[in-house]
């Protein structure tokens, strides 16, 4: 029997095709980092700092070309701006040495957004880093149904306890997947990341059935995770994604079809609706989705300083009273307790923690920044027209759903902080590096060259 036309040769072509993927360098960039490069965001969702092995030496081998054209470009000195005023922010700050170590939250990171760029300054580049995050996602997956439905718990070590993994039997809280994750917050904030490059991977053209029936399953899963985490903000990115990444010519279907499964579980879900028209939609409409949507599982629980709209009211005071270089890094969870006798750890808002933090112009301009990025990257027609200068579709669509990936991310960060766990904040990052190098008009290879970022491959 013809090897292509039983489903093992299948598999083993796939399997064929992505090594030579992981191989196919961008133009003029070493194979070497390339490689590293990959390698590190294949492992991000498992280790931070098994990542980071990979990801740090591709990283530092881009840096000193990249620092050579950092002044001519105006996304840079923004960022310098900010580090230059949270810096400043040390001085005057509350929270003394916390304000020191908080800016480990930013500062590295800005520098990632800048030496990640060369990496993915190809569409082909950011469809395969795409694919690695995806297939990385694979051990969240397994461990997230494991601790639910199989009862496994950590701590698993590896590296004599070098990498400690705490994963806790029924999820954490009970009863929502955590995974690999400390919280089922911060595993729906990455599934919700990773769900439209898994969509993505489902609509391509001109792939084997074998491959496709891998994405669908693997799509499958991922959703089966997402409401599993029991997260609000990871549901909302499920249903966000799906527009954007789908595409503007199937939206005369499909954004009635989700206005009229989002007024069902409005119905259901919110206050002032009629008893009966609720009782109606409540048919239809699962418990655990309602119920969670509008607190009614915490409502003999949940007292008024726990709820977003007050740490909101109180963050808000708090800028008022300190706006130009706010209070230092972590002063939420300082201040909050001082004036309500309630903990939280954070805002559940960036723009205000950030605000509270480090003053009103650092979360201005920050806003501004990656907004402007964002809509830079939209009137370019990355969303709508698929990538310039041509390519192909399976391109395309990785450049759409890149795009709708940083979007849901930022999105989230309204009403939630999943960038405090690390491996969000380099994804997150990492995601704002493939919008800047979307952007970059004319040959790339020419950008290339004159960074200097070549080697033999």
């Amino acid at each position: 029997m013809n090897q292509q036309a039983n489903p093992t040769g299948l598999f083993l072509l796939s399997i064929k095709s992505f090594l030579k993927d992981v191989r196919d360098a961008p133009p003029l960039i070493n194979v070497r980092f390339w490689c590293l490069f990959q390698a590190g965001l294949f492992f991000l969702p498992s280790s931070a700092f098994l990542s980071g092995l990979f990801l740090l030496p591709a990283l530092f081998y881009t840096t000193p070309r990249q620092f050579k054209k950092f002044w001519n470009d105006r996304w840079n000195k923004a960022f310098f701006i900010i580090a230059l005023l949270m810096l400043l922010g040390i001085f005057s700050s509350y929270t003394g040495w916390l304000a020191i170590v908080g800016l480990g939250n930013w500062l590295p990171f800005f520098w990632l957004f800048i030496a990640a760029q060369p990496f993915l300054l190809f569409p082909k580049a950011r469809r395969q880093a795409a694919v690695c995050l995806v297939v990385g996602t694979f051990p969240v997956l397994l461990t997230g149904f494991g601790q639910l439905w199989f009862g496994w718990q950590g701590p698993w070590e590896i590296f004599n306890g070098l990498i400690v993994w705490f994963i806790s039997p029924g999820g954490e809280p009970v009863g929502r997947l955590s995974g690999l994750f400390d919280y089922a917050n911060i595993a729906g904030a990455w599934l919700a990341v990773v769900w439209p490059f898994s969509l993505a991977l489902l609509l391509q053209v001109k792939i084997s059935r074998l491959h496709r029936f891998f994405a669908f399953i693997f799509a499958i899963l991922i959703v089966c995770a997402l409401v599993l985490t029991d997260s609000r903000n990871a549901w909302g990115g499920l249903f966000l994604a799906l527009p954007f990444v789908i595409g503007p010519t199937r939206w005369y279907w499909l954004l009635p079809l989700l206005a009229f499964i989002s007024m069902f579980v409005a119905f259901a879900s919110f206050p002032l609706v009629h008893p009966n028209l609720q009782t109606f939609a409540r048919r239809f409409v699962p418990e655990s989705i309602w119920s969670r949507l509008n607190d009614m599982q915490y409502s003999d629980s949940r007292i008024l300083d726990s709820t977003r709209l007050r740490q909101w009211q109180v963050a808000v005071e708090f800028i008022t009273e300190r706006p130009w270089f706010g209070w230092g890094a972590a002063a939420f969870s300082v201040l909050y307790p001082l004036r309500t006798g309630q903990w939280h750890g954070h805002a559940h808002n960036l723009p205000l923690d950030l605000a509270v933090s480090h003053g009103l112009p650092v979360a201005l301009i920050f806003v501004f920044t990656v907004v402007s990025l964002l809509i830079t990257a939209l009137k370019r027609g990355v969303l709508l027209k698929g990538v310039p200068n041509g390519g192909n579709f399976n391109e395309k669509i990785f450049d759409r759903a890149w795009w709708t990936a940083a979007f849901v991310l930022l999105a989230m960060h309204g009403a939630d902080m999943p960038f405090f766990d690390s491996r969000i904040n380099i994804v997150g990052w990492i995601l704002l590096a493939g919008l800047r190098s979307m952007l970059y008009p004319g040959k790339k290879e020419n950008l290339i060259k004159s960074l200097k970022v070549g080697g033999a491959q």
